[in-house]
């Protein structure tokens, strides 16, 4: 089961390390990849559900809007969206990280750790698409399309739903996976 995940990092960093070769890393346009990372935040949120003890999170924390209105989205331009991800992913790492931190359950900290490493293949896997980088303020603070939870369980099902959303549509639409058919 962790074999893909392990292949597709090493895939990766192969492509980045790459000594003498002057072409760019090459866009990582199968969604099978985001689909296992989308996976692994299922079982996470499955395993908070099922977690008893030593599963909550500290303090609240922002988290990105979830919601897509198709219509809405269809009008950004590209830039507009790869700023929305970016700025989605910049709120759920440190999020995910208190989680990390306030978690005492051993088998869910298993699963966050795997979120956490899966939200930094996700800007590689952007990086790879030539999506540009994005840099949030320094303060979620006055973010647009953002709210605030208070429980595990909701970060996660955010996280889970921020992947199946708006991820999975920025790169459906990715420049550098479109394919010339004329």
């Amino acid at each position: 089961m962790e074999f893909p995940r392990l292949l597709a990092l090493l895939l990766i960093l192969l492509e980045w390390t790459r000594p003498g070769l002057p072409s760019p890393l090459r866009p990582i346009c199968d969604l099978r990849v985001l689909n296992h990372f989308i996976k692994e935040a299922r079982d996470a949120e499955v395993a908070m559900k099922s977690c008893r003890e030593g599963c909550s999170l500290s303090e609240s924390v922002t988290v990105p809007q979830t919601r897509v209105e198709l219509d809405v989205w269809e009008k950004k331009n590209a830039l507009e969206q790869a700023q929305e991800v970016q700025t989605g992913l910049w709120l759920l790492k440190p999020a995910l990280s208190l989680l990390q931190t306030s978690v005492t359950n051993t088998a869910l900290l298993s699963h966050i750790d795997n979120s956490i490493r899966n939200l930094l293949s996700i800007s590689a896997v952007l990086r790879s698409l030539n999506i540009q980088e994005f840099t949030p303020p320094a303060s979620a603070a006055g973010l647009e399309g953002t709210w605030t939870v208070s429980s595990s369980t909701d970060l996660l099902q955010v996280h889970v739903n921020f992947l199946r959303g708006k991820v999975r549509l920025l790169l459906l639409d990715a420049q550098a996976c479109q394919q010339d058919v004329s």
